[in-house]
């Protein structure tokens, strides 16, 4: 007998804190849904004057592992530019997910949305929390 898991809708709202760019991720992101981050992501980082992105995960309830490689393209061409990813409020059933894959070692994670965007000009100097890392590519 083969149980497959029923996919929850997902959606990404584009917004704005305190002059920080903000994607909001509602639902599953999994193989179905990762495109609709990519595209969203891909429409926020054509508009070059941005270099800090906070990804909202309050609402997220299910992370596979395309949507991983997804986070991680995103860091890559955000991080090749001099930019900065930020994870926030994710919940413990995908930060679980995170930890396993070493994401959150790679991608700062902060506990609510307010301090992920509080952490500074997310530029650092020289390596740090939101520095760069070894993060290969996902194909």
């Amino acid at each position: 007998m083969t149980i497959r898991r029923q996919s929850k809708v997902f959606s990404v709202r584009i917004g704005s804190a305190a002059g920080t760019c903000v994607l909001t991720l509602h639902g599953d992101l999994d193989y179905d849904s990762a495109v609709q981050l990519q595209e969203a992501a891909d429409h926020v980082l054509a508009d070059t004057g941005r270099s800090v992105l906070v990804v909202d995960c309050t609402a997220l309830e299910f992370c596979d592992s395309s949507g991983i490689g997804c986070l991680v393209r995103v860091y890559q061409r955000l991080s090749a530019r001099g930019g900065v990813l930020r994870l926030a409020a994710v919940p413990v059933s995908v930060a679980r997910v995170f930890a396993l894959t070493g994401l959150d070692l790679a991608i700062p994670v902060h506990s609510t949305l307010g301090e992920a965007i509080g952490a500074g000009g997310g530029l650092p100097a020289s390596g740090g929390e939101d520095g760069p890392s070894s993060l290969r590519s996902v194909s």
